[in-house]
C-alpha cells in the first residue's frame, strides 16, 4: 500500500493543548503595546488570545428544532450522547475544527476523530435540514492524526466552503478519524483476523458517532467517502462493500487489492475486503448503485491499475470516472487540487444536500 505525504512536506501534529493561563497573562502583558499598535490582529497572529484547546460544540441551532414536530422524515436529528470537543483550530471563515476521543462500542477500538462542519449548519433556515457526510481518510500511517483534520492548510476545509459558495459542492460536514490502529502496519482499513477491527471502526462506530453529535440524513444518500493513498483504497472498498450504507467515494491515488502482511496468507477473509471481489459481487447482484471517482496525478503511478479496474467492472451498478490532476503528486493537495477541479462537483451531483426551510429568511 503506498503512502502519501503530508501535502505540503511539513509535519503535521495532534492540536495543541491550551496554553497555560499564567504564561498567557505574561504574553499578553509583555505584547500589549504590539496588541494597541496592530489593532488587536497581531495578538491574534502570534496566539496571545489563542483559544486552540479550548471546548467547542457545533449546531447553536439544532438545539431548538430537535424538538420541532415537522422534521422531515429524511432528517435524523442527533441522537446523542454528545461528544466532548476540543478546538483545534479556528478558519478564516469562522468555521472550527474539533477534535474528541472515540471509543467504538462496536470495534472495542479507542482513537482520535476530528470534524470540521461548514458554517451553513449554523444558518437558521436549515435548522432542520440534514447534512450530508464525508468520511475523509488519510494516507500514510493515519494514526495517531488524520492529516485532513490536522492540517486545514492542505485545503479540504476551504475547498468544501468554497464549492458550496460557488454551488458546485455541497456543504459536507467532513469527519476525519484516525485510519490504522498504531504507526508500525496498515490494516487495510479492515477487520483482519486477530487485529483491531479497523473496518467495524470505520463503517460502524465513526458514522453512529456522526449521527449521535450532527443532524445527518437516514438514507445512504447522505454518506461517502474520501480518502488518499491507503485511505482512498478504503474509502471505495467501504463504498463496495457496504452499498446500503454508502453511496460514493473519491479515492485518490489508491492500491486496488488489499495487501497488509497482517492477513498472513488468509485467502477468505482478504477476498471478503477486495474491492474487485465485491465489485464482481455487486454487478451480480444488480445493485444498489455505487459512483466511485478515482483520482490520480500525472506525476505520481497508479492510474494504469485505476483505468483496469474501470475497465474491469465499471458496468452495471458501479459507475466509475477518473479525475486526472495535471502535474499533480502523491500527496493531500494535488487530490484537493483535483478535488477542486471536479470531484467535488462530481460527487455533489450524487448525494443528497441540505433543505432550506422556505418558512425561514
Amino acid at each position: 500500500m503506498q503512502h502519501d505525504q503530508q501535502g505540503d512536506g511539513s509535519p503535521m501534529t495532534k492540536g495543541s493543548s491550551r496554553r497555560p493561563h499564567r504564561l498567557r497573562l505574561i504574553l499578553i502583558s509583555g505584547g500589549l503595546a504590539l496588541t494597541l499598535a496592530g489593532g488587536g490582529a497581531a495578538a491574534y497572529k502570534y496566539g496571545l488570545f489563542s483559544d486552540i484547546g479550548d471546548p467547542v460544540s457545533f449546531g447553536k441551532v439544532q438545539e431548538k428544532a430537535a424538538v420541532a414536530a415537522d422534521v422531515p422524515p429524511e432528517v435524523l436529528m442527533p441522537t446523542g450522547p454528545a461528544a466532548h470537543f476540543v478546538r483545534t483550530n479556528r478558519l478564516p471563515d469562522g468555521t472550527q475544527i474539533g477534535r474528541t476521543t472515540l471509543t467504538g462500542k462496536k470495534s472495542g477500538f479507542t482513537g482520535d476523530v476530528w470534524v470540521w462542519v461548514p458554517k451553513e449548519y449554523d444558518e437558521p433556515k436549515y435548522a432542520k435540514s440534514g447534512f450530508p457526510v464525508l468520511i475523509s481518510l488519510p494516507g500514510g500511517r493515519g494514526y495517531p492524526t488524520n492529516y485532513w483534520g490536522t492540517g486545514p492548510g492542505l485545503g479540504l476545509q476551504k475547498a468544501v466552503s468554497d464549492g458550496a459558495k460557488a454551488g458546485t459542492s455541497l456543504p459536507f460536514i467532513l469527519v476525519m478519524p484516525v485510519h490504522n490502529a498504531d504507526t508500525k502496519h496498515h490494516f487495510d482499513a479492515s477487520d483482519i483476523p486477530g487485529e483491531p477491527k479497523m473496518g467495524t471502526w470505520m463503517v460502524e462506530d465513526v458514522p453512529d458517532f456522526a449521527k449521535a453529535n450532527f443532524r445527518t440524513f437516514t438514507s445512504r444518500d447522505g454518506w461517502a467517502f474520501m480518502g488518499s493513498s491507503a485511505g482512498g483504497f478504503g474509502a471505495f472498498k467501504h463504498v463496495l462493500k457496504y452499498p446500503d450504507r454508502f453511496k460514493a467515494a473519491i479515492a485518490s491515488g489508491v492500491d486496488i487489492v488489499p495487501d497488509s502482511p497482517l492477513w498472513k496468507g488468509n485467502t477468505q477473509a482478504m477476498d471478503e475486503n477486495n474491492p474487485e471481489k465485491l465489485a464482481e459481487k455487486l454487478i451480480k447482484a444488480g445493485g444498489p448503485d455505487v459512483y466511485i471517482n478515482f483520482q490520480i496525478g500525472t506525476a505520481e503511478s497508479g492510474r494504469d491499475k485505476a483505468e483496469k479496474f474501470m475497465s474491469d467492472y465499471g458496468r452495471g451498478p458501479v459507475h466509475t470516472s477518473l479525475q486526472v490532476i495535471q502535474d499533480g503528486e502523491h500527496n493531500g493537495k494535488s487530490y484537493v487540487r483535483g478535488m477542486r477541479e471536479g470531484s467535488l462537483e462530481w460527487i455533489s451531483k450524487v448525494m443528497k444536500g441540505p433543505t432550506p426551510d422556505p418558512a425561514v429568511r
